[in-house]
């Protein structure tokens, strides 16, 4: 959908080893490949094509007959990627950049959104991954795309995990949601309010809570099973929530803690404290083996 943040997309996949073009008339797509036909063996790098309503020549009815033409060249591997956002989301968008939408240029820009939303309804429907940016920032965006559209070299399920406030709200996008309310709060130790979940101090004194131990072998006792079968449906991203009251001491050290041992099991592994300061805040992704606030209730 327009707005929904298909150029921040395809500069994502471009930062993720990707080709891009944007805005390619749709006359010109089947000459773009038409090299292929000729020559199957010829080898082609990752490539990702953006469309909206804004294309050249495009319409919903041929745009997907030419996908479909597309999509059964053995030659050419092909995946449909479907970017959207919630209407409020939309109108925000438009009002904060004050473009006007392309298919109310005269009209009420709400308008335009949800006719486009019926118009694109069916090339939503045909899609393999469909995303919902509303909320997202730049970053988890291509963290999300890289779940979804990895090289062949880091084939395999990609697991986010994210700590987070339930004061926040849940993390979108979450496959599973882990709450460790029940353990120890390190927010009542004044010494400690202040640390995060990062630090020895805080982990020392959450690790003691006997039913931390306890909860924490049965969390792993849970995903040991389910994980390879998740990878063996061909889920690309699985995305595990772990959240507290403020998102700053229990949740940060339960999301570490899992992080860890799922690397000591060779899983790609993508860690976010969503609700750290800034500062604090940790992104890690390993590809390969190997804020709780001043007010508490």
């Amino acid at each position: 959908m327009s707005g929904a943040g298909k150029t921040t997309a395809l500069k994502s996949l471009e930062d993720l080893g990707y080709e891009t073009i944007d805005h390619l008339p749709l006359y010109f797509l089947p000459r773009l490949f038409k090299p292929l036909d000729d020559e199957p063996e010829r080898p082609i790098g990752p490539l990702a094509i953006g469309f909206d309503v804004r294309t050249l020549d495009f319409d919903v009815r041929g745009f997907l007959a030419t996908y479909d033409r597309l999509r059964g060249s053995e030659a050419l591997p092909t995946r449909l990627l479907f970017l959207q956002c919630d209407d409020e989301e939309l109108h925000r968008r438009y009002t904060a950049t004050r473009h006007r939408h392309p298919l109310a240029q005269e009209r009420p820009v709400m308008e335009g959104i949800i006719r486009e939303r019926e118009l694109l309804a069916p090339i939503r429907e045909r899609a393999n991954v469909v995303i919902d940016t509303t909320g997202l920032s730049p970053a988890e965006l291509k963290r999300l795309l890289a779940g979804h559209f990895v090289s062949a070299d880091h084939a395999g399920l990609m697991i986010h995990v994210v700590s987070f406030s339930f004061r926040s709200g849940l993390p979108r996008h979450a496959d599973l949601i882990f709450d460790v309310r029940f353990l120890a709060n390190p927010f009542y130790v004044p010494s400690l309010r202040t640390l995060t979940g990062r630090d020895q101090p805080v982990a020392d004194h959450i690790a003691a809570d006997p039913n931390c131990g306890l909860f924490f072998a049965n969390l792993t006792r849970l995903l040991e099973p389910l994980l390879p079968r998740y990878d063996a449906e061909g889920k690309c991203y699985l995305t595990i929530g772990v959240g507290c009251t403020g998102g700053r001491h229990r949740s940060v050290f339960v999301a570490e803690k899992l992080a860890a041992w799922l690397q000591r099991r060779n899983l790609r592994v993508d860690l976010t404290h969503r609700d750290l300061d800034p500062s604090a805040n940790h992104i890690e992704v390993t590809p390969r083996s190997g804020n709780e606030d001043s007010k508490e209730p």
